[in-house]
């Protein structure tokens, strides 16, 4: 009995030890992650929202968080702050950190914009080029980087090597040559009044209405001459044609802010109605003016769709996803008839 007593003690002691044993690694295992887990949330709060994103990480909804950037060509466009100011708002709404530079009208500092935020590490770098050739250094040097890159609203020399979001501005360019050609009845005298040299959407619009002036023969091109997209030279260059006395039946403007220049010299020599005038944009200040029976049409070039559809492929891209090679918005025509519905 002594013995099976004795025995019976010394079991219970080990189960006690063992017991005790346990439940001590337990809590030393407990709090080693606790400390652990407090450790990578403070290391994770001291990071730079900067780098977070650059590098990709989850957003408080566990979407992925990226840095995009805008580099415009010239935010003074009008039209340019519109399609920015939309992709702005649309990233925002994402998650994302959208950076904006403004290349004010210089191809070499957009290149030198792109160079700088390669070496920050951003995700994806959205050009809006001024200058076809000098933004293609800055695209490529992108490329060669393995940052993300795409092009949107006018495009570079080759844009072969990535993708771009915007308007065939071919068309832009045909649709308002057309629609100026049957409102001469196939035969008149026009002005065009050109956009930047070497400007994308200057010479793809250009090369719409030409396009459309070799089905009519009996359209004279009185005189043809780039205003830089602005509206004080599109007024004064069509002082200076209104002042050779020439018969001028219609302007063909590549873009609106030049169109409503060339309408305000036309209203100030007292030739308000008698001369067509059309642009390409529909900025706000175009669709009041054709809406007052002032400009007589503009094309919709759909900026806020345009820079909301560049987002949304810059995103796709910083997630690895595949995405097409181009992704065009198609233009609209607007005349007095339609423009309220815009």
């Amino acid at each position: 009995m002594r013995k099976r007593s004795i025995m019976a003690i010394l079991v219970a002691a080990a189960l006690g030890l063992s017991l005790t044993s346990c439940g001590s690694a337990e809590s030393t295992a407990k709090s080693e992650s606790a400390s652990s887990a407090k450790s990578e949330s403070a290391g994770a709060s001291s990071s730079a929202p900067a780098a977070s994103s650059a590098s990709g990480t989850s957003s408080s909804g566990g979407d992925e968080k990226f840095t995009i950037a805008w580099v415009d060509g010239n935010l003074a466009n009008e039209s340019n702050a519109v399609c920015a100011d939309a992709a702005k708002a649309y990233a925002e709404s994402q998650g994302m950190e959208f950076l904006l530079l403004d290349g004010q009208g210089s191809g070499e500092t957009q290149v030198s914009q792109c160079e700088t935020l390669i070496a920050q590490g951003v995700d994806c770098v959205i050009v809006q080029p001024y200058d076809a050739a000098a933004c293609q250094v800055g695209v490529q040097a992108c490329i060669d980087a393995g940052v993300n890159v795409l092009v949107t609203k006018t495009t570079i020399e080759d844009n072969s090597i990535c993708p771009f979001v915007g308007q065939d501005d071919v068309v832009a360019g045909e649709m308002e040559m057309e629609w100026i050609a049957e409102k001469l009845g196939g035969k008149g005298n026009i002005v065009i009044i050109e956009g930047p040299t070497g400007i994308s959407a200057a010479i793809n619009r250009n090369d719409g209405i030409e396009n459309v002036l070799k089905n009519y023969p009996d359209i004279n091109v009185l005189h043809t001459q780039p205003a830089d997209w602005n509206r004080d030279e599109g007024m004064a260059l069509m002082e200076t044609w209104l002042q050779t006395g020439e018969q001028i039946d219609a302007v063909v403007a590549h873009n609106d802010e030049m169109a409503l220049g060339a309408y305000d010299a036309i209203a100030d020599a007292g030739l308000a109605g008698q001369i067509y005038v059309i642009g390409i944009d529909a900025i706000d200040a175009a669709k009041k003016s054709v809406a007052d029976g002032e400009l007589d049409a503009t094309v919709l070039q759909d900026v806020e769709t345009i820079g909301q559809k560049t987002v949304e492929v810059a995103i796709a891209m910083c997630k690895g996803e595949k995405v097409d090679d181009v992704y065009n918005i198609d233009p609209i025509l607007l005349t007095k008839d339609n423009v309220g519905d815009y």
